[in-house]
């Protein structure tokens, strides 16, 4: 498998990652290259090798192939990414495309982060760094997947630093305090933030006031006071949706 950067159809190398990444054509296929450039990003695909050896979901992309270096190979799939971030800034004008879709499209959508979220609980992890910028939305096909899940860590745990990575909107306020528990309804909160901004609109909140009020819900101040799982935020979304 002929995988050098230099004959790569596309390079993605302004991330604060750590990493480089890269779309290479060989045999005909094409594959999504992340290498790790630094030793936190060398941890970090570490780290994704061991949660995608753990999880999954036809919505999750996962590597196929894990190289010496790490280097993780991943099927390439087209698609714009939400939130294109990089160290000259955020490009959310896919989210903006996304956002004026049919309400139906954006709510399949959720139904399915939501649902790859049952899996990546089942195996016993918890959401770390999910933002818009893991979405990956196939606007031809109206097709939605998740990508750099690099972060996510088995749960519950104790927090031992000053803050977990990733992006404040997206955020509980646990995650951002020294002894607290992170745990399925921290999760939960960042898949209700999720509902949100998915749902916004510049012109507004498009879904119903049931699924605001589920959104509200799942994000909560207080953990207690949330959804207790992500079982459970995922029923309550199901409630607000209508029949098929």
């Amino acid at each position: 498998m002929e995988l050098r950067l230099n004959s790569a159809f596309a390079v993605f190398d302004a991330q604060d990652s750590g990493c480089v990444s890269y779309g290479v054509e060989t045999s005909g296929r094409r594959w999504f290259v992340k290498t790790a450039t630094t030793a936190p990003s060398r941890r970090s695909l570490l780290r994704a090798a061991r949660f995608h050896a753990a999880v999954r979901h036809p919505a999750i992309v996962r590597p196929e192939h894990v190289l010496d270096g790490p280097t993780l190979v991943y099927p390439w799939h087209d698609g714009s990414v939400l939130n294109h971030a990089t160290v000259h800034g955020s490009d959310r004008s896919a989210l903006h495309r996304f956002q004026q879709l049919p309400l139906r499209d954006v709510e399949t959508a959720i139904a399915t982060i939501l649902d790859a979220h049952l899996a990546v609980t089942a195996a016993g992890y918890v959401a770390v760094d999910l933002y818009d910028g893991c979405f990956l939305y196939d606007f031809h096909a109206r097709q939605l997947r998740l990508i750099d899940l690099d972060e996510y860590l088995p749960g519950p745990f104790t927090l031992d630093t000053d803050r977990l990575p990733g992006s404040r909107r997206y955020m509980a306020p646990e995650e951002f305090v020294r002894g607290a528990v992170i745990d399925q309804r921290t999760t939960v909160y960042t898949l209700g933030r999720t509902i949100h901004h998915l749902l916004d609109s510049p012109h507004g909140w498009r879904g119903s006031h049931h699924q605001q009020q589920v959104a509200i819900h799942a994000t909560t101040t207080t953990p207690a006071d949330r959804y207790p799982d992500v079982a459970a935020l995922a029923a309550a979304w199901r409630t607000t949706l209508p029949n098929p």
